[in-house]
């Protein structure tokens, strides 16, 4: 600016390289068996409610078998 005494001094940023391909893969796959342990334990968690329970939240024992014998990489919210 017109009659500005100084400088303007720029930003350092730090610079973060990007992780290499193998952390990235490494930790997607860290991921996805946090995801299926998670899964597991859900279903595991489902089948052992009673059936009073089960009515409370609108589902019928067969919807729990149903549930309880997909597999575990069986993810119906696909996260």
């Amino acid at each position: 600016m017109k009659g500005q005494r100084g400088f303007i001094g720029t930003l350092h940023q730090a610079h973060f390289p990007s992780l290499p391909h193998q952390e990235n893969w490494f930790g997607s796959l860290l991921h996805q068996l946090k995801r299926w342990y998670q899964l597991a334990h859900e279903r595991e968690q489902l089948a052992s409610m009673s059936d009073e329970l089960l009515k409370d939240i609108g589902l019928s024992r067969a919807d729990v078998m149903q549930e309880s014998e997909r597999h575990f990489w069986e993810d119906p919210l696909k996260k």
